[in-house]
């Protein structure tokens, strides 16, 4: 099982439901750097919006791997604000750049024309971008739009403030299945703050389990046969069932499964070298939150 656990869980401290402030967001993060669960990929996920307010709090020796997160929270080009970023990061050696995530919303309603924005923005770049439809309806489109691009992955959003935002496991399965059919790696963000899939007895929204992504990723994987039990694993709330399937998967299957859903270390596309760390930077760790 620590094989499919490690490097799960990037620091989502600006986000809810912990919505830190900056300067507590930080100094959390270099207590988790320290500490290097084996859990947390020490990657600190960072909106496009907010990169000068994390840069505020940051000390000289501080060397932080951002997941850098386009948003549209301020006016102006998403585009062109992403690719500002990632110049601003690349100019300062606290920082260094693992990935993108990047909302479609932001960049027009066609996935046909939003996810090519996205690739130019972040051509530069050197690292891994993942692109999240504006539903988990809309995969198959992006999926299309993006057909061949190299260092391309998708993002599934499992949750958020408002039920409409937690999407069904039968539409959870679908984002998977097509993701695994084509290859492409994905991650996942919101509402997963339990391994088992339950219902928050505060709000009454069903919550998805990490575990039980896990074992759909590695359902889809395997093959056809398999393929067709994933919206089963995405519905079970027994910690048993779960636990005991993935702890009964082989070494190769559970690689597959991890190569599908948060890969431990996404491949950048082939023809680009991302920007190397500085000597002086601690040694990368996975490690999630």
């Amino acid at each position: 099982m620590s094989a499919l656990l490690a490097g799960l869980v990037d620091d989502a401290g600006l986000f809810p439901p912990t919505a830190l402030p900056p300067a507590e967001a930080v100094a959390r993060h270099r207590r988790d750097r320290a500490a290097a669960h084996p859990m947390h990929t020490l990657r600190f996920l960072v909106p496009v919006g907010r990169l000068e307010e994390i840069r505020a709090e940051l000390r000289p020796d501080d060397r932080l791997v951002l997941g850098l997160i386009a948003d549209a929270s301020v006016p102006g080009d998403p585009a062109e604000r992403l690719r500002s970023a990632l110049a601003t990061v690349a100019a300062d050696d606290r920082l260094e750049t693992a990935l993108v995530e990047a909302p479609l919303a932001a960049f027009g309603t066609d996935p046909a024309t939003a996810a090519p924005a996205v690739l130019a923005a972040t051509a530069d770049a050197g690292v891994p971008v993942f692109l999240e439809p504006a539903a988990p309806s809309g995969i198959d489109a992006l999926l299309t739009a993006v057909a061949g691009a190299p260092g391309v992955g998708a993002k599934l959003r499992c949750g958020g403030v408002r039920a409409k935002l937690f999407p069904s496991p039968a539409e959870v399965a679908h984002f998977v299945l097509v993701c695994a059919r084509a290859g492409v790696p994905f991650k996942a963000t919101a509402g997963l703050h339990r391994a088992v899939r339950h219902r928050d007895p505060e709000t009454g929204f069903a919550h998805h389990g990490y575990l039980n992504l896990l074992l759909a990723a590695a359902r889809s994987a395997v093959g056809p046969t398999a393929a067709a039990l994933v919206p089963d694993a995405l519905e079970t709330t027994s910690p048993d069932t779960l636990v005991r399937e993935l702890t009964a998967l082989s070494a190769p299957a559970a690689a597959a499964a991890r190569a599908l859903f948060t890969p431990t270390a996404p491949a950048p596309p082939p023809h680009r070298c991302p920007r190397p760390a500085p000597s002086s930077a601690p040694p990368e760790r996975t490690v999630p939150r």
